[in-house]
């Protein structure tokens, strides 16, 4: 695609060019049409005038003597040619200024005076006598040509005929009191060349002005596209580790969707960098110590001295194994969680069902530790709510997974489950030490781990992170178990409500039925 400016360009004057093409049809159609009405109106007068100077009853030396300037008039036209400079300077041979010779557009006008027999009464230099002729052709049909007296009045008026020097606009005026004709004609070329310089001295600005308008367009649109320029310019100039905003002054209110959208993708670059910089600082902090133990472990069983250390060594190696293990899992869990990470689709689903599910595969956990793990919940109860059940998975393998770390053999773990209409309740209960409550806040922080235990201290983090992105709350508090209770609270949607309070109600009649 081409410059902005040049197309915009491009356009204006391909726009500009054809107005002025319709403006110049429409203004040479209008001015043909006055032109020729205005010329019919002077042949009209013309032949009035000629009537009313030339009467039927006009003595015979007049009329000679007319004839004759008439006649010198034409001899003039015919033999002088000269510009009007060369006829201005002629003088006569008395020193008298000389009076022009005529003019050349004498022979593109005439007229002829004729009496009802057809008998020419008086005629300019350039009349068109054949015209009368070829009118009352037409009159007849083809026919022998009448008399002026037989055609009538219908033959008088405006008539356009071709004769050998070109075609003629006639007015044809009957003297009834004088009983005589009177033909006025011009030539239609004199029109057309009329015509052609009006139209060409109408358009001549417009073309000289063509020029000055595509500089002047060049120009406002150079300006109106500067911010777009200067937007480009600050983009160019930043460096490829810049990610700040755009500090862009008096922006014009088109781009400043522009303006606002490269921001947001300059931030959202950022955190995302961020996030893969904050990601990098966890699995370094979190993996530095297991590798180095593995490492450890390793040396010590290529060193054991019997079969038993090396045993233990390996053992040893295979638990370090597992930690690093969880730890990878918890940081990729982390990362998904983070705020600007995709949102996974949220569905309706069953809690209880998925906390069946989760305690299926955790049971073990508790069995090898003998501990005893319970679910105690309503099984009436309507527990859908709309989640991804990926996260919520997570949160109760982190929570239970937490429980049994932190409650000794022989104790015992409680999942208790509430349903009301606008949230489902999460209770999970265990019998260890539980934790002090000047830590209960702290426990939610990354990396930080109470009573030093084993763990990378991110799980109770996930957790309040899955919490928030349902739109839930988290606490801690003590529990009748003696240990710890995490209590979550997950809100429904409407719709899940609405659905809910439905499907109670109908249980409710089925009942009472």
């Amino acid at each position: 695609m081409g410059s902005i400016r040049r197309r915009t360009l491009l356009l204006v004057l391909g726009l500009l060019g054809i107005a002025l093409g319709g403006i110049s049809f429409l203004g040479y159609r209008d001015a043909r049409h006055e032109i020729q009405e205005l010329f019919d109106a002077r042949l009209a007068q013309q032949a009035r005038l000629l009537a009313g100077m030339i009467p039927g009853g006009m003595a015979l030396d007049a009329r000679n003597a007319l004839q004759e300037a008439l006649d010198a008039g034409g001899l003039g036209v015919a033999a002088g040619k000269e510009t009007g400079a060369e006829r201005e300077g002629a003088e006569r041979e008395d020193g008298d200024e000389a009076l022009a010779l005529g003019h050349e557009y004498e022979g593109k006008l005439g007229f002829v005076v004729v009496d009802e027999q057809g008998r020419v009464l008086l005629q300019s230099a350039a009349a068109p006598l054949g015209a009368l002729d070829m009118l009352l052709a037409v009159r007849s049909g083809g026919a022998a040509p009448r008399r002026l007296a037989e055609a009538g009045e219908a033959l008088a008026g405006y008539h356009t005929v071709s004769l050998h020097d070109g075609a003629w606009r006639l007015f044809l005026l009957r003297d009834a009191r004088d009983r005589q004709w009177i033909l006025v004609g011009e030539r239609e070329d004199v029109r057309g060349e009329l015509v052609g310089k009006v139209t060409l001295r109408s358009l001549l600005p417009d073309l000289v002005g063509l020029p000055l308008v595509a500089l002047l367009v060049w120009l406002a649109i150079g300006w109106g596209l500067r911010p777009l320029a200067r937007i480009a310019e600050s983009l160019q100039a930043r460096g490829p580790d810049d990610l700040s905003a755009l500090a862009l002054q008096d922006v014009p209110q088109e781009f400043d969707p522009v303006v606002a959208s490269l921001d947001r993708l300059l931030q959202q670059v950022n955190a995302l960098l961020e996030r893969e910089r904050r990601f990098l600082a966890y699995a370094a902090h979190e993996l530095r110590t297991p590798l180095a133990v593995l490492r450890i472990h390793a040396q010590n069983a290529l060193q054991a001295p019997d079969a038993a250390d090396r045993d233990e060594a390996l053992r040893l190696m295979g638990t370090g194994i597992e930690r690093a293990t969880r730890v990878v899992a918890q940081l990729l869990t982390l990362a998904r969680l983070e705020p600007d990470a995709s949102r996974p689709k949220r569905l309706v689903i069953d809690l209880l069902a998925l906390v069946r599910e989760q305690l299926a595969e955790l049971t073990p956990l508790a069995d090898e530790h003998g501990q005893d793990l319970a679910l105690e919940a309503d099984e009436g109860a309507d527990f859908h709510l709309e989640g991804d059940a990926g996260s919520l998975g997570i949160l109760m393998q982190n929570l239970v997974g937490n429980a049994v770390q932190h409650t000794p053999p022989d104790g015992c773990i409680r999942v208790l489950l509430e349903a009301s209409p606008a949230a489902i309740v999460l209770r999970v209960q265990d019998s260890g030490h539980g934790v002090p409550p000047a830590l209960r806040e702290k426990v939610f922080e990354r990396f930080f781990r109470a009573g030093g235990g084993e763990g990378a201290g991110l799980g109770l983090a996930i957790v309040a992170r899955i919490v928030e992105l349902h739109g839930g709350t988290i606490a801690l508090d003590d529990c009748p178990l003696g240990g710890l209770e995490v209590r979550v609270v997950l809100p429904r949607s409407p719709a899940v409500r609405a659905a809910a309070g439905l499907h109670a109600d109908t249980e409710n009649r089925a009942v009472a039925g």
